[in-house]
């Protein structure tokens, strides 16, 4: 059965229910928790460095080959190996135009890209690396900013769970949060929620997410790597001089919408 969601993604394979569930295991994504907001990380030190190596070592070999192939086709004229050098040129920029998304992903991405639910409000925040998602077509002029970012605030409620297999990013499936217009399934953006991991590793963080949005009891909120009266400690360390903007770090807190509304007039934030 296909996705309910449209448009459907290429390599489509499930979608995830929204609903509590019992946790009995230990996220290890799960970074910091209290009764307000929870972050998670997406991207862990060993796997980021992993492929930070091999997107390195393929972008200076996909770049080598690029500079020979052009020197081949002006030295050798108009000729069969002048034809060979252009069917490889141009897969070679093809390389290039997939691995490099991808290197600055890693390369660009700090703090394993946290990602903030907070249960009172409702919303999600998100402020990461700008090719930190599962497009693959981009504005070529976008490759000349390597850190750009995008920071954004979503409703819960408009976010739902898909899993995909990534079949441009890596081999694992991969965990999406499809964005929809309000009341449909009509989609709008994606959210990576989970980029790699192994089929329990990336249901439980799906399954602990939903228990903390909905207050189920099962969820221990004091699992996280810094504990729940380290909100400080974390902070500090993961979100400060992240460029997270300040009303955002305030809006994690907010035990209400009329406490955010607030918080985005202090601020000057439009609705």
């Amino acid at each position: 059965m296909p996705s309910k969601y449209r448009p459907q993604l290429l390599g489509w394979l499930s979608d995830l229910d929204k609903k509590p569930y019992r946790m009995s295991e230990h996220v290890h994504q799960l970074i910091y928790a209290n009764d307000n907001y929870c972050a998670f990380i997406r991207l862990e030190d060993d796997v980021q460095s992993s492929c930070n190596f091999h997107n390195i070592l393929t972008t200076i070999l996909s770049s080598f080959i690029f500079f020979v192939m052009v020197i081949m086709m002006f030295d050798s004229g108009l000729s069969k190996e002048t034809i060979v050098c252009i069917v490889i040129l141009i897969i070679d920029c093809i390389a290039l135009y997939l691995v490099i998304p991808e290197l600055y992903k890693y390369v660009f991405s700090s703090m394993g890209n946290p990602i903030i639910f907070n249960r009172k409000t409702g919303k999600v925040y998100v402020n990461e690396n700008y090719f930190f998602n599962f497009k693959v077509l981009h504005n070529p002029k976008v490759f000349l900013q390597p850190k750009k970012r995008r920071m954004q605030e979503y409703d819960w409620n408009d976010m739902h769970g898909v899993v995909n297999h990534n079949l441009l990013r890596g081999m694992a499936p991969a965990t999406l949060l499809m964005v929809c217009q309000s009341g449909t399934n009509q989609v709008i953006d994606h959210v990576m929620l989970d980029p790699q991991n192994a089929a329990s590793g990336r249901i439980l963080i799906w399954n602990w997410v939903n228990s903390f949005m909905v207050f189920y009891k099962s969820v221990d909120i004091d699992s996280g790597k810094y504990k729940t009266d380290e909100e400080a400690k974390f902070k500090t360390d993961i979100i400060d001089g992240e460029g997270w903007p300040e009303w955002m770090v305030e809006a994690f807190n907010a035990t209400s919408l009329e406490e955010l509304a607030v918080i985005k007039q202090k601020y000057n934030i439009k609705p």
